[in-house]
This record gives C-alpha cells, sequence and structure tokens, in this order.
C-alpha cells in the first residue's frame, strides 16, 4: 500500500523572521509584498485579530497600530536559503521526495522500515525544528491528496503533536468534514459548480459517479476522485519539469519617465532572468521585453508596449541576452510617459546540453566560463556583487523594503553576533 506524507512549513515566512528575532514568539506579524504593497503572509496571531490576505497596507494601518503588529518586508534571500535548510533535511531522511513549493514537500513513506510511521515523523518534525527553528506539520495519507487533507487536520492538532494520519478507520470522517473548496486541484469554478449540484464535502466527491465527473471535470477531475478512494494517481516528481519559459518583472517603487532609469531597470531584469535560466541548465532562443504605465492612476496616459527578437543561437550568456533586451527595449520606448513596471521574459527554452553549436554561430569567447565565474562571485558574496551594468541603489525602479530584515545566512555584514 502506497504512502505519502506532505510536510507544510508552518506560517513559513513569519517562522523564518522568528528564528533569529525570537522575541516576535507569539505576537502578529505580517509579510508585505514587492514595494511592500500588500499582506501576502500573517502569522496565526495576525489571522486571529482579523488582517485579511491580500490586503493592502495603507487599509490594515488601524488593526496594525492598536495590535502592535510586527510588519516586514519579502526577504526572498533568507526565505529561500531556510527553505533550501528544511529541504536538505526531508531529503536526507527518506528514498524520495518531491519539493512541490517553498514551504512544502511531498515524501515518499511507502519503503521505510519503521514500526510507526507517526512516530517517525514526529521524531523528523523535532529534527527540522532543531536544525533549523521552523515549525512544521505532517499529514499521512495514501495518495498525495490524501495526505493535503491530513495536513489540514496536523495544523489543527492541539499541543505541539503537528502530525495526523488518515487511515481506513479516520478516512469517512476526515473527508465529510472537509469542505469540497478544500480539496486540492478543485479550484474555486471547480467548488463552486460541485456546490451547485449539491456537492459539498471531499466525501461526496469521492462517493459521486465517475462518468459524472469526467463529463463535468475531465480527467483531472477523476483522478481527484480516484486518490480521495486511496487509489495513487499522481507519483512524486522526484525531478521537476523543465520550464518553458523564465522572467524577471516588478512594479517601481515610483513611476519614472526617466529612460536611463527605465533601461537599467531592463538591463538588471535580464541580466536575473538569465541567472535562473543559467541555473536551470537551460538556454533561450526568445527574448521579450515589456514596459507600461500604472493601470490605476488615472491622471496618466495608459501605454503599454511588448516586443521581442529571435536570437540566432540559443544562449543563457548574459551579455547576448541583455543586448538583445536593450535593442527591444529602444523600439517600444516612448518619452514623456512615467512607467510603474517593466519586465524581461525569456522563451523558447531548452536544455543547454543539447544546443548543438553551428558553423556560423556568434559564440563569444570564452563566455562559458565568464559566466560561471559570475555566478560563483554572486554566490558567494551576494547577488548583485558582479554584473554588466552601473547600479543606482537609490533610483526609482529599485523596489521599496522599508521594512526589511537582516539577510542573517547570507551576507556577511548580517550574520547575528553572539554577545557574551
Amino acid at each position: 500500500m502506497a504512502t505519502f506524507a506532505l510536510v507544510d512549513c508552518n506560517n513559513f515566512y513569519a517562522s523564518c523572521e522568528r528564528v533569529f528575532e525570537p522575541k516576535l514568539k507569539h505576537r502578529p506579524i505580517v509579510i508585505l509584498s514587492n514595494n511592500d504593497g500588500c499582506i501576502v503572509a500573517r502569522s496565526s496571531e495576525a489571522k486571529e485579530i482579523g488582517i485579511p490576505m491580500g490586503a493592502p497596507l495603507f487599509k490594515a494601518r488601524g488593526l496594525i497600530r492598536r495590535h502592535g503588529v510586527v510588519v516586514r518586508s519579502s526577504n526572498y534571500a533568507l526565505y529561500g536559503d531556510m527553505s533550501a535548510r528544511v529541504m536538505d533535511i526531508l531529503s536526507a531522511a527518506v528514498p524520495n521526495c518531491e519539493v512541490y513549493s517553498i514551504d512544502e514537500c511531498f515524501l515518499d513513506l511507502d519503503h521505510l522500515c519503521v514500526p510507526n510511521l507517526g512516530d517517525w515523523c514526529r521524531d523528523l518534525r523535532r529534527q527540522v525544528l532543531q536544525c533549523t527553528g521552523i515549525p512544521v506539520s505532517i499529514g499521512i495519507g495514501q495518495t498525495k491528496t490524501l495526505s493535503k487533507i491530513a495536513n489540514k487536520y496536523a495544523k489543527a492538532t492541539p499541543g505541539d503533536d503537528g502530525v495526523f494520519v488518515i487511515s481506513p478507520e479516520t478516512v469517512e470522517a476526515c473527508l465529510y468534514q472537509t469542505p469540497i473548496g478544500d480539496v486540492w486541484g478543485i479550484g474555486r469554478r471547480g467548488s463552486k459548480m460541485l456546490i451547485g449540484k449539491g456537492v459539498h464535502s471531499a466525501l461526496h466527491f469521492r462517493d459521486s459517479d465517475d462518468r459524472w465527473v469526467r463529463q463535468r471535470m475531465g480527467v483531472v477531475g477523476l483522478r481527484t476522485v480516484h486518490e480521495l478512494r486511496g487509489i495513487p494517481c499522481s507519483e512524486l516528481e522526484d525531478i521537476a519539469p523543465a520550464k518553458q519559459a523564465t522572467c524577471c518583472t516588478r512594479t517601481f517603487a515610483r513611476a519614472s519617465a526617466d529612460m536611463v532609469d527605465v533601461k537599467n531597470a531592463v538591463l538588471s531584469y535580464a541580466e536575473r532572468a538569465v541567472e535562473k535560466m543559467r541555473h536551470a541548465g537551460q538556454v533561450c532562443r526568445v527574448v521579450q521585453v515589456f514596459i507600461r504605465t500604472d493601470r490605476h492612476d488615472d491622471h496618466e496616459q495608459p501605454y503599454s508596449a511588448s516586443a521581442l527578437e529571435t536570437l540566432i543561437t540559443p544562449t543563457n550568456d548574459s551579455r547576448a541576452v541583455v543586448a538583445a533586451a536593450l535593442r527591444v527595449f529602444a523600439r517600444i520606448w516612448r518619452s514623456g510617459i512615467r512607467y510603474r513596471k517593466a519586465g524581461v521574459l525569456l522563451l523558447d527554452l531548452s536544455a543547454a546540453d543539447d544546443v548543438m553549436p553551428g558553423l556560423l554561430d556568434d559564440r563569444r569567447a570564452g563566455g562559458d566560463a565568464l559566466m560561471k565565474a559570475i555566478d560563483h562571485v554572486n554566490g558567494r558574496f551576494g547577488r548583485g556583487s558582479v554584473h554588466l551594468g552601473l547600479s543606482d541603489h537609490a533610483a526609482a525602479w529599485r523596489m521599496r523594503q522599508e521594512h526589511l530584515s537582516p539577510r542573517y545566512t547570507t551576507r556577511w555584514q548580517d550574520i547575528p553576533r553572539a554577545r557574551l
């Protein structure tokens, strides 16, 4: 019998902030989106006082002041590194796992020779907490969908247990108490349709007629029904599927009509996009750039433009990609307009090892070695330590991060100091 576990980090962004600031424990915390615009993550305490998810910061300031809520800008360097530490512990504990998101990981428990899976998961939970400071919840079931449901029960487990097993004896009750909208893969539209047809819980959906489900929700819906019945239809993906596109887009801290400002933003985004592409071992053939004004500014003339360039040779050389992005930018730029957002998309990706160089290819001498050297330096000393263009840290396009915590684990200057 197959057995899966879903390990989910509790209130992950807030938990990362608390690891290095223990005084924040039990205090309500909210994490903001890019440019400190909206609330994208909340601690349990922030949820309890009624701060809504996705709310603009200015609308929640009353609640924040009244309850002493701690506000933090998104610290992606910290969150990404802490996630990698958690995932390293989980992957070392089992023969097969799938990192599903920055704070979730599926484990294959099928071949573990342990007397009690629940006790084993509790030990794993304690190990993650001891080594990283991040609390996790673990749900166990016969399928990935059932382990997702079990994880919701694990989060509601009183005390410090944090582990829940959906067994043959408890599956009926668990599915009956799970609203159809909480079932993995159903989605908002599917949930609305099913409720309209009288399907209100995961149990009702599990017991639905296969032909009826397939007619209304296709093969994907039918697979979910089978997974709720304990029949695995979704295996672990230990190797992530290759990306079809890579992008870097940002909203500027404030609108800018300065061509040099916006051009430097495009240059920076192109560098970041090609860096991510190299990390995935891919090359691109198409470079696309877009720029646009603020959609919500009624006083600004609306303008949005996008164009692309096809490269002769697929590449992951920053110099070639940035040059193409700047050529595209020059074609779509219009003066006298205050731009608020820009982005670079790299399309038609393929594996770097699969590209056969042609006789007339314009391959820059030493390009591979140079890119490896740049990535190595940036990986050791921090992103942006080496880059192609001049970088103004006070530029209008730079993200607003007024509540940013230190990058405790990835920057030498931010390493915590112990006081004697």
